[in-house]
């Protein structure tokens, strides 16, 4: 079962895709095992996407910290291209895209733990 399916039309900045363009999938993932997950995107090619050999797929890193994701991203482009600067998502993680100096792609996604809200929390909560 799919984790997550979300269509261009659901993303900021797309609103200049046709609408067939907009209906195309931004991301989808299926889990496989412990914190793996295969993801897979349309390619629009009016975004500058133009799917080849080499670029057809791309390795994703989720660290434990934002510092290890600043890390990762500035060791891994020396050398190659950053595509999109590790920063604050519009889905609320800490993103960045880049391709290395041997042509892989490389996304790295820092999603901060979640905190749980005291039973307080919970009653003030649901007295909104």
């Amino acid at each position: 079962e799919f984790s997550a399916i979300q269509r261009f039309a659901e993303t900021p900045g797309t609103e200049k895709l046709s609408a067939a363009e907009r209906q195309k999938i931004m991301h989808i993932g299926l889990p496989i095992g412990k914190g793996n997950f295969l993801m897979g995107t349309d390619a629009i090619e009016s975004m500058g996407h133009k799917v080849t050999i080499g670029n057809n797929i791309q390795l994703s890193l989720s660290p434990e910290s934002e510092e290890e994701a600043t890390r990762l991203f500035n060791k891994l482009v020396v050398g190659g291209k950053s595509i999109v600067p590790m920063s604050k998502a519009s889905w609320g993680d800490y993103f960045g895209m880049l391709t290395d100096k041997y042509g892989i792609q490389w996304m790295i996604n820092y999603a901060q733990p979640k905190t749980k809200e005291t039973p307080k929390q919970k009653e003030y909560i649901s007295h909104l």
